[in-house]
């Protein structure tokens, strides 16, 4: 068992890395869920909570 570790320790640390990368992004957006901010709000339409309004300019 320690071997397998000796020989994917540079593996198993990159997907931890980003095992934690993913796990902290649906965190915030939870997060922000819970807050009442839209997710993954990049449409310039100022929807609710949005702070671009730009759908009056045609844009």
């Amino acid at each position: 068992m320690l071997r397998f570790f000796a020989e994917n320790w540079g593996t198993i640390i990159v997907c931890a890395v980003i095992a934690a990368a993913v796990a902290a992004i649906a965190v915030k957006m939870v997060r922000d869920k819970r807050r009442g901010k839209p997710i993954g709000c990049d449409c310039d339409c100022g929807c609710e909570g949005c702070t671009k309004a730009r759908c009056d300019d045609g844009i």
